[in-house]
């Protein structure tokens, strides 16, 4: 392969603004990292939060995208165990300390120091990437570059947040909620009725389609998220960035169940009163996501097998996809294809 010493990339000057198509020098890795060229990456409401100003303090200019498939090109120094050529994944969380005591007591996604890919990190919507060798998950060979990006952050959060949720049941997880049907739940979905859970999908207002949607895909049932399901849930997933749906899920929740909040950025929460809460029910927050999570997500997902509902874009047109995202116009996750992976 003959490497470009320039590239073509999508980036933000300042929040509330729109991506700006660039030509940057072509990054070079530092020790411990690897050189991507990208064959595609994913677009995520977080790409969202941080354009609109809601994740405070990004890298400027800042290059977007944490969902990020790529080709190694070559490696910088003390980089072991991952070959040019290779295709790997790259995720939102990008590099930890190893040494605050987050990383110490085994909770990397709660590092102090943390960096994140497409935030503090220039991420994927750009024709090459560097990344933290470290950071970096082997791709199932079953998955075109397209149909694996999701799976980087919209299927390791829900996978996190699905864990999690059963780890605060005193009993088997039977009936799962998941509010906010998009990337995150429509992958989530298809794991958790392969595992035998009934899933109630739950959607915006007047959202027929986003319902029919969840049910093609294995909901065992779909209707607006200020319904009540016809039975109460054992945990429920909230993927959509709105404080209210907390209040919604806590309603549909039976007395010992859990209700995880999935994204990293909700708006405000309306006071509720006790009783919701009362009942031994578990409210809970996702923060990131650890390794042994992408390795284990990554390996269960082609057994399933899961499947990628994905609406492709070329790069220059990432400002269309996250407009397309903004108002819940896809069924499943865009991604972005940089004009030089396709040829």
């Amino acid at each position: 392969m003959t490497l470009q010493t320039r590239m073509q990339a999508m980036v933000l000057g300042r929040a509330g603004a729109p991506l700006e198509h660039r030509e940057l020098p072509v990054p070079e890795p530092a020790a411990g990292e690897v050189l991507l060229r990208v064959l595609a990456c994913g677009v995520c409401r977080t790409d969202l939060h941080i354009l609109d100003g809601e994740l405070e303090a990004p890298k400027l200019p800042l290059v977007p995208g944490h969902e990020i498939v790529g080709q190694v090109v070559r490696a910088g120094a003390r980089v072991e165990g991952i070959a040019p050529g290779s295709r790997v994944g790259v995720p939102w969380l990008g590099w930890t300390c190893g040494r605050c005591r987050y990383c110490l007591r085994g909770a990397e996604n709660l590092c102090s120091f943390a960096r994140f890919t497409g935030y503090t990190i220039d991420g994927g919507y750009a024709d090459y990437a560097c990344a933290d060798a470290r950071y970096c998950f082997p791709i199932p060979g079953r998955y075109t570059p397209a149909e694996a990006a999701p799976l980087l952050c919209a299927g390791l959060i829900g996978y996190r947040a699905l864990r999690i949720a059963r780890e605060a049941l005193a009993f088997p997880l039977r009936r799962l909620g998941l509010y906010g049907f998009g990337a995150a739940a429509h992958l989530i979905a298809q794991l958790a009725a392969a595992e035998g859970m009934d899933v109630y999908a739950f959607t915006r207002e007047q959202d027929i389609e986003g319902q029919a949607f969840a049910r093609r895909i294995g909901a065992k049932w779909a209707g607006p998220s200020g319904a009540r399901p016809p039975r109460e849930l054992d945990a429920a997933l909230l993927f959509a960035p709105v404080g209210r749906l907390v209040i919604e899920a806590l309603r549909s929740v039976d007395k010992g169940g859990a209700v995880v909040a999935a994204g990293i950025h909700m708006s405000e929460i309306p006071a509720f009163p006790y009783a919701l809460l009362w009942g031994e029910r578990t409210l809970r927050s996702v923060a990131n996501l650890e390794r042994r999570d992408g390795t284990a997500f990554l390996d269960r997902a082609p057994q399933v097998p899961i499947r990628t509902t994905v609406r492709v874009y070329p790069l220059h047109a990432a400002n269309e996809a996250l407009s397309a995202l903004r108002s819940g116009q896809l069924e499943g996750a865009a991604v972005l294809v940089p004009e030089s992976s396709v040829a």
